[in-house]
């Protein structure tokens, strides 16, 4: 079991106490919290799913987010980072966003215990009111909820221990993401240039790819434009630069949505094999700082790791297939 312990308690001064006993060490309980990669498999209560616009984790860092209910109402949220720990304690301030409603403040603290970690969450209102309606709301089997949802991924990362994504910032203008596919290289590949595999995975969830172009040629162009549920687009172009199947891919990329179309980036993807698997480099070059830091504040680190997951469950298919 990923979880031996749990507790939650209706404190006197406006607060709600949760407290659970993880068995795992603290600093994964820690990364589960706050790496991307592993906070979008578990966020929120039983049948909720989630949409991530933007996570900053640090210090005065906000994260914005929309929980969808399994009844189909979407609920609004941002968090502001008030403090960050590393391994110890994040502290946030949590609303929907909007003026008229009040914010609450949330406290965690993670605590070793051997190999195992005691999590307290603590959430502290404005008023026994306010507090008094978030638990009318249905906020104890939702936080209740939430941490089982986390002890489970607890023991799915605990049985599958290798983290396959990374992001790092070598530069001021780059972002570079890796990630680690089971799959062979030419099988990679393929989904990743072929427009009819592309419009399978590209993009998020409760995205429609509704255009889905490429002319596989240096010189030759690439187009994509996803759909959002409420009509909105996000159109993307570029011109491919270099092709070595199956190892290396170069090509720009443009947001085209004014006023970032003059923008332009170069984009090179290299698939390397290991031991029967495929590792995806993608480097992303950006013409300014200013510009390399839009990309990132877009949520593109949730929406990567989104991505690379469909593709990852593409690649099975296809596997299968085969």
């Amino acid at each position: 079991m990923s979880q031996e312990l749990s507790d939650v308690a209706i404190g006197q001064d406006q607060e709600i106490v949760f407290t659970r006993v993880f068995n795992a060490p603290r600093q994964l309980v820690f990364d589960a919290w706050s790496n991307p990669e592993h906070l979008i498999q578990w966020w929120g209560p039983s049948g909720f799913t989630n949409t991530f616009h933007h996570i900053d984790v640090r210090p005065g860092g906000q994260w914005r987010f929309t929980m969808h209910g399994p009844d189909g109402v979407d609920y609004p949220n941002l968090v502001q980072f008030d403090e960050i720990l590393p391994h110890e304690r994040i502290a946030y301030t949590h609303s929907t966003g909007e003026e008229a409603d009040p914010d609450f403040h949330v406290e965690v603290k993670f605590e070793e215990q051997g190999e195992k970690t005691r999590l307290t969450l603590a959430m502290r209102f404005a008023s026994t009111e306010a507090r008094n309606n978030k638990v009318e709301f249905g906020v104890l089997e939702g936080g209740a909820q939430t941490l089982d949802r986390l002890g489970d991924a607890l023991a799915e990362i605990t049985a599958n221990p290798s983290t396959t994504f990374a992001l790092a910032l070598p530069s001021d203008r780059e972002i570079v993401m890796t990630r680690l596919f089971n799959a062979p290289r030419e099988l990679v590949f393929e989904a990743w240039t072929n427009p009819e595999h592309v419009a399978k995975w590209w993009g998020l969830n409760n995205q429609a790819m509704v255009v889905c172009e490429s002319e596989l040629r240096v010189g030759g162009q690439w187009r994509r434009v996803l759909q959002e549920g409420d009509g909105s687009v996000h159109p993307f172009k570029g011109v491919f630069q270099e092709i070595v199947p199956p190892e290396r891919l170069v090509h720009t990329m443009i947001y085209d949505v004014e006023p970032y179309s003059n923008m332009v980036a170069i984009v090179t993807v290299t698939f390397t094999e290991e031991g029967g698997k495929t590792r995806m480099f993608e480097r992303i070059q950006h013409q300014t700082v200013e510009a390399r830091d839009g990309h990132l504040q877009s949520g593109m680190e949730w929406g990567a790791v989104i991505t690379l997951n469909r593709l990852e469950a593409l690649l099975e298919e296809m596997s299968r297939g085969k």
